[in-house]
């Protein structure tokens, strides 16, 4: 897999960069969202240009970053690719998650910052929790897109923390 990650602290960037290697995904790292960004667009317009199915498979946004934040750079990834799987890694993952809802239209995978690099390879690679996110709002009853109700929030958390097998937060 071709995975960006965004992440401003060199020690942790490289770390996940480390094990993503060694269990042979490719990896791009990147100080700041802005650059991040930057080299999404090329590499998706690399790919319309050259009529190549080579692209991006998952972008790792921490979502407090210098020059464009997580949530602005998920903004603009998803007005290229709606379908783009994002994973914001945060120690604010309530907080994340409800943004995510409001500002992006839906939720995204979550990592609870700290956790070891290992649990970042195991999202990446589990499919099956991202395959059931996308279902996951139309099974709650009622919700609001626009303006999602504390509970419905609580009920989309508890959701996601099923998805992804307890093991992010």
């Amino acid at each position: 897999m071709k995975v960006l990650i965004a992440e401003d602290e060199y020690e942790i960037s490289q770390a996940y960069k480390i094990e993503l290697e060694e269990r042979g995904h490719e990896v791009m790292l990147f100080e700041d969202g802005a650059a991040c960004f930057e080299e999404y667009k090329r590499q998706e317009d690399t790919k319309q240009n050259k009529k190549t199915s080579s692209s991006i498979d998952v972008v790792v946004l921490d979502y407090r970053i210098p020059k464009m934040d997580g949530m602005e750079v998920a903004k603009k990834i998803l007005k290229i690719n709606p379908k783009q799987r994002l994973i914001f890694a945060s120690a604010y993952v309530k907080e994340t998650l409800e943004d995510s809802v409001r500002q992006l239209k839906q939720p995204v995978e979550l990592l609870q910052k700290p956790f070891e690099p290992e649990i970042l390879v195991d999202m990446i690679e589990d499919t099956q929790a991202y395959d059931g996110l996308k279902s996951l709002i139309m099974n709650i009853r009622g919700f609001n897109i626009d303006n999602p109700s504390h509970e419905q929030i609580k009920e989309l958390f508890e959701g996601l923390k099923k998805l992804q097998k307890g093991r992010t937060f």
